[in-house]
């Protein structure tokens, strides 16, 4: 009797009843790869609808509609070195286009292309290969895509297999336009961009299997001074490329008071 009513006294434990949460998903890439994007409507990438990619993990963006035939990738850092692998999947065991990407300073240059994405669905795979130490915020996104100006499009110059090519710009510019592609044959290419004697302030290695259905397009950061862009055709003699290397934006504000390299006159006549 004095255990029976200890059980009577003894209030009855609530347990609170188990609630599935489901992410309400959003049109653009298939639910369940990656969160959706901040709030606010279609526009133009901004920081809030970045992805925070961790060093060594992998972060996939996909797209089953086919009416998407290109999305614009961006990376960048707070400032840190940002080294990364680009894939794009399509298909089991199918990669047409992938590229490395290596940034000496994500913040002060940021990583912007365009990757084609014919005949979906497709999937594109952004990995950081850098340390744990060295975060980098990714957005993909697949409207207001950049699109190389006429200028950039009717500027074309022929680099045969194993060539280079150097584009020297004025310290105004401060952005250029990179457009290649090929006949349709694969497209193996490497592009720098330096600022002095072999420092590399940005560098892609990239790889498309066909040039012309899928043509590369980027837009480099080039502040300060020195800014020269080189191009290298990494493919074999038979397979030559066309390269486009513009400028983008121009500073025309620029002051022009200090001349790089002028002569310094001491103690001359007035």
């Amino acid at each position: 009797m004095a255990l029976v009513s200890m059980l009577a006294a003894t209030p009855a434990l609530r347990i609170t009843p188990v609630v599935m949460q489901m992410q309400a998903t959003q049109g653009g890439p298939m639910a369940g790869t990656m969160p959706s994007p901040a709030v606010g409507g279609p526009g133009p990438a901004t920081a809030d609808s970045s992805i925070l990619v961790q060093g060594g993990s992998l972060r996939t963006w996909s797209y089953r509609s086919p009416a998407i035939e290109q999305v614009q990738v961006i990376l960048s850092t707070e400032g840190r070195p940002l080294d990364a692998d680009i894939e794009l999947w399509h298909g089991p065991d199918n990669t047409p286009c992938k590229m490395r990407v290596y940034v000496e300073n994500g913040q002060l240059r940021p990583f912007s292309a365009v990757v084609e994405t014919p005949r979906g669905p497709n999937t594109v795979a952004i990995r950081n290969i850098g340390q744990i130490e060295f975060p980098i915020a990714a957005n993909v996104v697949a409207d207001e895509v950049d699109a190389p100006s006429q200028d950039c499009a009717a500027a074309s110059m022929t680099i045969q297999g194993g060539a280079l090519r150097t584009y020297p710009f004025d310290p105004s510019v401060d952005s250029v336009q990179v457009l290649l592609k090929t006949d349709g044959r694969p497209l193996n290419a490497r592009i720098e961009l330096l600022q002095g004697p072999n420092n590399n302030k940005q560098v892609i290695e990239l790889y498309t299997e066909d040039g012309c259905d899928r043509p590369f397009f980027c837009v480099l950061e080039t502040p300060g001074s020195g800014n020269v862009v080189r191009v290298v055709n990494t493919a074999p003699v038979e397979f030559p490329m066309t390269a486009s290397v513009v400028p983008d934006s121009i500073n025309n504000d620029m002051s022009s008071g200090a001349v790089l390299g002028g002569d310094v006159v001491m103690g001359g006549a007035m």
